[in-house]
């Protein structure tokens, strides 16, 4: 039986995990962390959200980064500092971007998607997988109307690729979701019935049990690996999200992943006024870039991206624009009791993910660089890993 180490246990380690244990591989994983999923899939926005598959490369996208330089509450925010890879990533994106490859990535992030949600349906079914899942889809809200005509040119890009695209007048909004009825400004919304949401993090840690108990995976916590030195392995799948750009210098390969910082918030719904009037359709504000997801007992609301290195610090100005989404959308929520967060996005310039053997070292393979959407996309690109494998 052929040894293979992953480094790194969040989603996308984990589904590489399962995937290649059930191909027959004899699986250990490693994690610099005491517990699995502690870094990017601990709690995030929790949408499985193939709506949301739009890559970033485009000419507004870049103007509106150029225009909130400056403001620590604007939805992307690119902190000045000397960093030799940051300037890189930036003008690959830049490259990326004057190349317009945005529709043909997005169609395939879309299609990756669909793909990734039928293996999440056989995983649960076949595991018996419990994380909170929430079937009521995901509806993007706008109160800006440029924001939704842009919307409204992407319903041909969506549903020629198969995913719903449903426009929502303002006045049939409440119809989706009563609890907007304090919103104020909304023009209109996009709906997606098939996306869904759920607990990453309840997610990770049944996947942990499953692995061990069924499929004899083992675990080693508290190991920072960032070099292949004493592995004594056949293959190293390196899944270890933005570390993995530091890893692969070690070996000469360079990938093009820079860490871009979100934020989250979890609301303790426990006052039974503040859950009965708290949003149970998923959210996805255009605009403001901010994310919300119900779970039992609690509000989950992520967003923004900072541009700012390997700094994991939780500010208070990137928290208050969550804090106050809510005030403003949900004025009946109460707010006082919740628990911030912050996690470093691999994104890579072109927002697609890296699944690739190493040009260094043959026995090394990558399944890295999901950026915002690995929750989405990691069962699709596991598959693939070990395809690649194979």
């Amino acid at each position: 039986m052929k040894t293979i180490a992953v480094v790194g246990a969040g989603i996308a380690g984990l589904t590489s995990a399962y995937y290649l244990a059930k191909a027959g591989f004899d699986v250990t994983v490693f994690d610099k962390e005491s517990y699995p999923a502690m870094a990017c899939s601990y709690a995030n926005g929790g949408q499985i959200s193939v709506s949301n598959s739009q890559t970033w490369n485009t000419w507004s996208n870049v103007l509106k980064g150029i225009k909130w330089l400056g403001r620590k509450d604007a939805p992307l925010l690119l902190r000045p500092s000397l960093d030799w890879d940051k300037a890189k990533w930036l003008a690959k994106f830049l490259y990326h971007t004057a190349t317009n490859e945005w529709a043909r990535n997005t169609a395939e992030t879309i299609r990756m998607g669909i793909e990734a949600r039928h293996l999440y349906n056989q995983l649960e079914q076949e595991e018996g997988i419990q994380y909170e899942r929430l079937n009521k889809g995901i509806l993007h809200i706008y109160k800006n109307r440029k924001y939704f005509e842009e919307a409204l040119l992407l319903q041909e890009l969506y549903q020629g690729n198969g995913c719903e695209w449903q426009i929502v007048n303002s006045d049939k909004l409440l119809s989706v979701e009563p609890n907007l009825e304090y919103a104020k400004d909304l023009i209109g919304g996009i709906y997606t019935p098939s996306d869904w949401t759920g607990d990453i993090h309840k997610f990770c840690m049944s996947m942990y049990e499953v692995l061990k108990t069924k499929y004899n995976v083992r675990f080693f916590f508290n190991k920072p690996i960032n070099t292949i030195d004493g592995f004594a392995y056949h293959y190293i799948v390196v899944a270890n999200g933005s570390d993995a750009r530091h890893f692969s210098k070690v070996i000469g390969d360079k990938l093009p992943i820079y860490p871009v910082k979100g934020y989250s918030i979890t609301i303790n719904l426990d006052n039974e006024k503040s859950r009965d009037h708290s949003p149970s359709v998923s959210l996805l504000d255009d605009e403001a870039k901010i994310v919300s997801s119900r779970f039992h007992n609690s509000l989950r609301v992520a967003g923004t991206a900072e541009i700012t290195g390997d700094n994991w610090d939780i500010r208070r100005d990137r928290i208050e624009p969550l804090l106050k989404w809510v005030r403003e959308n949900f004025p009946l929520v109460d707010t006082r009791d919740y628990k911030s967060w912050a996690c470093l996005r691999p994104m890579t310039p072109n927002m697609m993910p890296i699944v690739k053997q190493s040009k260094k070292e043959s026995s090394v393979f990558y399944h890295v660089g999901h950026g915002h959407l690995g929750w989405t996309l990691a069962p699709y690109t596991a598959k693939k890993l070990v395809d690649l494998i194979n």
